[in-house]
């Protein structure tokens, strides 16, 4: 056993953890080792980190909320047999968008003449939103003029065929009432709680919505009315709905999000003449900040860590939004009985910004496939399997992850900054106890 694995649950002096917090003290206290831990190398435990997780998750009075990034709709494999995912990552989206663009004749020259405009500020391999954000920046420089051959006309057929085949990629369905997404929003119906639930996500797609529809959990997404639902920032400042209605906040915009010719924003499953679908490319979101419903969603963000002792599970996010890190980041800094559990899919160095930001914040829990940062010390997984231990193959296990971890197979791996095994994870937090009385979640 490690230094950290004799810590107490209520050590009073952990940053990021108050004296009447479930939430873990994660780091090490010094000659608290046995003889035998003293020769190991120091490792971190994932099975206690898995179940402090757990318990985080379990008081209905603590303020919990998820922040799903696109590596969520890649643990669904379609069909589930193969190595397909439902929705492609950035590389891949890319891909299919770019095949789409340099088959249209009438959009090469414009594609071409952007792409080098990229090339010169060298970005190379540029991704989608890359291009999307190029393409808004020039079309609100050039005006009525002509640059190199773009004009603004030219412009904006680029970005519609942009917008049009991402549509056509990220709308899909979901293809089981058992994905991940279902888990959690089973999970968040299952629990009564005097806070709601809250979702932020980065993700375009309706996954999350069709999740909750059809597992009949109300929630609000900041729009109104049945006709044509628009955006209202007041409902979302003032948010007195029951506390049983979730919260799902799309801080990049949505598939169904379409801009009217009088700048207002609505939201429907259908285009209407002279609407634009409103998504956020990368660098702009940052920049135009001030542009609504991005700043309400902000907003948002900073209000659920001053509100109170707040949880926040990521899962699927890269930690590559600047903006959105520096919200997560001062709620922590101005919050120490907060905390955030950063699950990553891959290992650590795989994830530098995220590495390096939780090194820095000692309620900033960074739990990798091979090791984790906590209070701001960063170790391996142990390599001793607890085959007994409830979550031992839903949150753990040994042996080789493929091209997902380079730790050696006698390591433990941590599993659940994959969605699939994060929404297995919460399922069984639901399930109900054996016939000898002892819960099978493992709490």
């Amino acid at each position: 056993m490690t230094d950290g694995d004799q810590l107490s649950l209520k050590a009073p002096h952990t940053p990021g953890v108050s004296a009447s917090s479930p939430v873990p003290s994660s780091a090490p206290t010094p000659g608290s080792g046995s003889a035998v831990s003293d020769q190991l190398p120091p490792s971190h435990c994932p099975y206690r980190q898995a179940t402090l997780l757990q318990q985080a998750l379990a008081p209905n009075k603590m303020r919990v909320a998820f922040l799903l990034g696109a590596g969520c709709p890649m643990s669904i494999r379609v069909p589930t047999d193969a190595g397909t995912p439902l929705i492609p990552d950035i590389a891949g989206l890319t891909t299919m968008v770019r095949s789409t663009l340099d088959a249209d004749l009438t959009l090469k020259a414009t594609t071409a003449a952007l792409l080098a405009r990229l090339k010169e500020q060298r970005k190379a391999t540029p991704t989608i939103e890359d291009i999307l954000s190029h393409v808004i920046a020039l079309r609100d420089v050039i005006g009525n003029s002509d640059l190199n051959g773009l004009t603004a006309e030219t412009l904006l057929a680029l970005n519609n065929a942009i917008a049009t085949r991402t549509l056509q990629i990220m709308d899909v369905r979901l293809p089981s009432s058992a994905s991940p997404y279902h888990k959690l929003a089973a999970w968040i119906s299952g629990i009564s709680r005097v806070h709601p639930v809250e979702i932020f996500t980065t993700n375009y797609d309706l996954l999350m919505e069709q999740a909750l529809e059809q597992c009949m959990v109300p929630y609000f997404d900041g729009f109104v009315g049945t006709d044509r639902p628009f955006f209202d920032v007041p409902s979302i400042e003032q948010d007195t709905l029951p506390a049983r209605w979730a919260r799902l906040w799309k801080v990049h915009g949505s598939v169904n999000w379409w801009t009217t010719p009088n700048e207002s924003v609505r939201r429907g499953a259908d285009l209407k003449d002279g609407e634009r679908v409103l998504i956020y490319a990368s660098h702009l979101k940052y920049q135009q900040s001030r542009r609504m419903p991005y700043l309400a969603m902000m907003d948002r963000m900073r209000r659920f860590f001053a509100e109170g002792q707040s949880v926040l599970i990521t899962c699927g996010y890269s930690f590559t939004d600047q903006h959105v890190n520096d919200i997560i980041l001062q709620g922590l800094s101005a919050r120490p009985d907060s905390i955030c559990f950063g699950l990553v899919f891959g290992d650590l160095a795989s994830h530098p910004e995220a590495l390096g930001r939780a090194k820095q914040h000692a309620n900033f829990n960074l739990l990798g496939a091979d090791g984790a940062v906590l209070g701001t010390v960063e170790r391996p997984w142990r390599s001793d399997e607890k085959l007994d231990h409830p979550l031992h193959g839903l949150a753990v296990r040994t042996g080789a992850l493929g091209g997902r971890s380079q730790a050696s197979a006698d390591r433990c791996k941590y599993l659940l900054g994959d969605f699939a095994s994060l929404g297995d994870f919460l399922a069984r937090q639901l399930a109900p106890r054996d016939d000898d009385g002892e819960s099978t979640n493992g709490g």
